[in-house]
């Protein structure tokens, strides 16, 4: 009979409780048998719903190194950015695995350590990268290894989110965006762009991502938003944001592709993903939820409006397997639910992480090594191999159903 899995949850803001009521209601093979926030009520908070929904009282505290001494299976760390890297280290130096949310590194010595620690200990090292269980992302992905799109050549992507309320409310709500985008300046939140065109393009298994540069504009959309929104007199009107509003970088890729990745996070505008997939025989665009196949397309040339919507018409044959029968359930449209059974199934089988360490570390250089390259007025930066070689050997497909 399969036991249950034991889980600590570090973290309890935006993104912690949301994942923990998506557990307490889905999945009752999991059991949280110990909690931490930094903040005492947080942490109380997510006890109390654990008491509600099991019966049953976890251990709190304040001090997540506490939590790295319980009798547990793994950790999730849904916490402030600042800390993923060394509480992810630290939980696999006491054994556990690791299901980390994401974010960007501070800097590209941690990124190594977080390697060099999952290969000593053995431990597991998943990045919960939601986006890369997107329905179109998947079905896109089919289509690409089942030969429609030809040959890849650019990939888009983008955070583009209009984030001015959070960010600005950050000191009142306890949100870390708030400081990140008063200090730095840089690709802060790459990793919902970067994670699925990196699945397409087969990044450390046949191919790598070998340099990067990047660029930002002015920063001009907080302070303005606040001195709307919150007045002359609001300690934030006199504050120097160094984010900047519109983030462009650009990454080349050990076959020659180029991909194109836009934060755009302090702007008015709607949500999008900017997905978008470019081969020599088809081509995706998420914001028009399109499919464009030469040879069957090509009279929408100049009526590119025609072909909004008509990815629908692809789905019947190219859907990925994990959404043919799946009843979205959980947060944003169901994906949040397939990023942890992906996890959680990865240590139940005896599976690799769909997700990996080294896939973790290159998404999150993104942030220090475009911090770099906008220091020095968009200079090229070399992206490091964190596989050491082993990204030219492409991973062989095991029948795993969270597979990527």
């Amino acid at each position: 009979m399969k036991r249950d899995l034991k889980i600590v949850q570090i973290g309890f803001g935006q993104r912690g409780i949301p994942m923990l009521e998506l557990m307490l209601k889905t999945m009752e093979d999991i059991r949280v048998v110990g909690v931490c926030d930094a903040y005492p009520d947080r942490t109380a908070a997510a006890a109390d719903r654990i008491e509600r929904a099991w019966g049953c009282h976890p251990v709190q505290t304040e001090d997540y190194r506490d939590l790295l001494a319980l009798d547990a299976d793994a950790v999730l760390i849904t916490s402030a950015w600042e800390g993923h890297i060394d509480m992810a280290c630290q939980a696999m130096e006491a054994g556990l695995d690791v299901g980390c949310e994401v974010g960007g590194a501070y800097r590209l010595e941690d990124c190594w350590r977080l390697v060099e620690t999952a290969e000593r200990t053995g431990r597991r090292c998943m990045l919960l990268e939601n986006c890369c269980y997107g329905r179109r992302e998947l079905m896109v992905k089919n289509m690409v290894e089942r030969g429609l799109f030809g040959e890849i050549v650019h990939c888009d992507g983008g955070y583009c989110h209009d984030l001015r309320e959070e960010v600005s409310c950050g000191e009142e709500n306890r949100h870390y965006r708030l400081r990140n985008y008063l200090t730095r300046n840089c690709e802060n939140y790459p990793t919902h762009e970067i994670g699925p065109i990196s699945k397409v393009l087969k990044i450390n298994s046949g191919n790598r991502y070998t340099g990067l540069v990047s660029v930002a504009s002015k920063a001009a959309g907080l302070h303005e938003y606040v001195l709307a929104h919150r007045g002359p007199e609001d300690k934030l009107a006199r504050a120097q944001f160094a984010q900047g509003d519109v983030v462009t970088t650009v990454l080349k890729t050990a076959l020659g592709q180029t991909v194109r990745i836009t934060l755009d996070t302090t702007l008015p505008r709607a949500y999008s993903r900017q997905f978008t997939v470019r081969g020599t025989k088809a081509a995706y665009f998420e914001d028009m939820d399109a499919i464009f196949q030469d040879g069957v397309h090509n009279r929408y040339e100049f009526d590119a409006k025609a072909l909004w919507g008509n990815a629908k018409e692809y789905a019947k044959d190219y859907d990925h397997p994990l959404w043919r029968e799946y009843q979205a359930v959980g947060g944003h449209g169901g994906i949040d639910y397939l990023v942890l059974r992906a996890f959680f199934e990865s240590i139940e089988h005896n599976q690799s992480a769909p997700i990996d360490v080294y896939d973790m570390a290159t998404y999150m250089s993104i942030t220090t090594l475009s911090e770099r390259s906008i220091a020095q007025g968009g200079a090229p930066v070399e992206m490091p191999d964190f596989t050491s070689g082993r990204w030219k050997n492409e991973k062989p497909k095991t029948g795993f159903a969270y597979e990527l």
